[in-house]
């Protein structure tokens, strides 16, 4: 049994499930919205909150953890130039899961993540 087990399975092994992660971090961050399925977004919401948080701190430190997650350099430049005015006022909450319709093939419910 899982007990107190909060990180998300999502039906993959650890190195595929970091790696989904990543990318759906990064296509969030770069397009500011994506449609997937309600537990992806889920998961993926609580580590774009963190990239955010690192940078709106803007040390050298945050901006190497970011670029060990992200996968493009120039995606955390842009990231850590804008963040801070954009989010200056927030304390957290900087995305939001909008449900839309089930997915046809295997009525999956699908939700699309937005950056605010």
């Amino acid at each position: 049994m899982r007990h107190a087990c909060r990180v998300p399975q999502l039906s993959k092994p650890a190195d595929q499930r970091k790696a989904l992660l990543r990318s759906l971090a990064t296509e969030l961050i770069r397009h500011g919205e994506i449609k997937t399925t309600r537990t992806r977004a889920d998961a993926v919401r609580s580590q774009v909150e963190r990239l955010i948080s690192l940078a709106k701190e803007g040390t050298l430190a945050a901006r190497r953890q970011a670029l060990g997650y992200i996968y493009d350099p120039q995606l955390v430049r842009r990231l850590f130039e804008k963040a801070p005015e954009r989010y200056a006022d927030r304390q957290g909450g900087y995305t939001r899961i909008v449900r839309t319709v089930r997915r046809r093939g295997d009525n999956a419910e699908m939700a699309v993540i937005q950056l605010l």
